[in-house]
């Protein structure tokens, strides 16, 4: 199997391996990672290899906290302006797509909305990168990869504003100055482990920005104070999580996971564009080393062309129930073999039709 799934999405086999080990036995304690008190020793010592392996990867200073919650990155579309936007204060938001359009309209219950750039001129087929930044905003948020879009900011915009970026689909996957973001979330369902948690990080600086009454539970003040462990975390999702940040650290860190991103995109994109039968309509210094969204030429060959990749074992290439098309995602566990694999195959029903 080839597994080109968007999300959830394909993990490391020797994750894959430890994690089932792990439901059976955890550490050899003789019970199972699912049984485990979230607050023992066997569960803490987890949490905080995990949260120290995302801040050694991720270079970042001492002014960063890690927080892994529950919620997705969609809850953060709400949890990012309650606890930084004011009712009459103003935030600047990137629509670079579906992502970015639902963060607007949950900023919006908490206050103002500046779009200070937007694609869908253009059907969200490159990014908006000539904006300024009012100086009015409290912070400016972006969607680093654009999943369903397939496009993938590769040079981030220079402000003082603060930046918060939704990087659910790229985390992980290069290596980019961290410390430039105020705060970063990320679903943990593509790049780093299983769904069922979220990874936030923030700059404790830009704590606390409002004076709104926040519940409890949806304030990262507080989460930060009880290191992750408020309520019950999703310990399975944890766990997975740290096995993949492992794997990422053993491969050789966030260098080498770019280096192969850029290998397989290149491979993936020049096929595409060598072969008439298909077409990429992403501004290519805006195309996504980790979703490649393109479009047959004939619409009427693309059924014909999804069934011969589900014969041959590829899964997951069916386009975005709105964009329509194809769409082949590039995780860091994906291996360079099944891009290969691919594009063969490509090459192949080109020739045949």
């Amino acid at each position: 199997m080839h597994n080109f799934n968007s999300g959830p999405s394909i993990l490391p086999q020797e994750v894959l391996a430890q994690t089932a080990n792990a439901v059976i036995d955890f550490n050899n304690i003789g019970l199972s990672i699912l049984e485990i008190g979230h607050r023992t020793n066997w569960f803490v010592d987890v949490m905080e290899e995990a949260r120290a392996l995302v801040k050694e990867l991720m270079q970042l200073n001492e002014h960063y906290e890690v927080l892994f919650l529950h919620g997705g990155a969609t809850t953060q579309f709400m949890q990012v302006p309650m606890n930084l936007l004011d009712n009459n204060a103003t935030a600047a938001y990137c629509d670079n797509g579906v992502w970015g359009s639902k963060a607007i309209k949950e900023a919006s219950v908490f206050g103002h909305v500046n779009v200070v750039a937007s694609s869908k001129d253009k059907n969200y087929t490159y990014l908006n990168k000539n904006f300024t930044v009012p100086q009015d905003c409290t912070y400016l948020h972006l969607t680093s990869n654009n999943t369903v879009e397939g496009t993938q900011w590769h040079q981030f915009p220079t402000t003082n504003t603060p930046i918060v970026a939704d990087m659910s689909s790229d985390i992980f996957s290069r290596e980019i100055n961290f410390n430039l973001f105020s705060l970063i979330y990320a679903g943990a369902q593509k790049n780093m482990g299983a769904a069922g948690v979220t990874l936030v990080v923030i700059n404790k600086n830009i704590l606390p920005k409002t004076n709104r009454n926040i519940p409890a539970i949806m304030n990262y003040q507080n989460h930060i104070d009880a290191g992750s462990l408020l309520n019950t975390p999703p310990v399975f999702a944890v766990y997975v999580t740290l096995l993949t940040l492992r794997w990422i650290k053993k491969e050789g860190g966030l260098a080498i996971m770019q280096k192969r991103a850029e290998q397989k995109s290149s491979l993936l994109y020049q096929t595409i564009d060598e072969l008439p039968i298909f077409h990429c309509p992403i501004q290519k210094e805006d195309r996504s080393n980790m979703n490649a969204v393109f479009y047959m030429q004939d619409e009427n060959l693309q059924n014909l062309f999804l069934n011969v990749c589900k014969e041959n074992g590829m899964i997951g290439v069916k386009g975005y129930r709105t964009m329509g098309g194809l769409r082949i995602s590039m995780y860091n566990a994906l291996p360079l073999e099944s891009v290969v694999a691919i594009t063969d195959l490509m090459k192949d029903f080109a020739n045949k039709n």
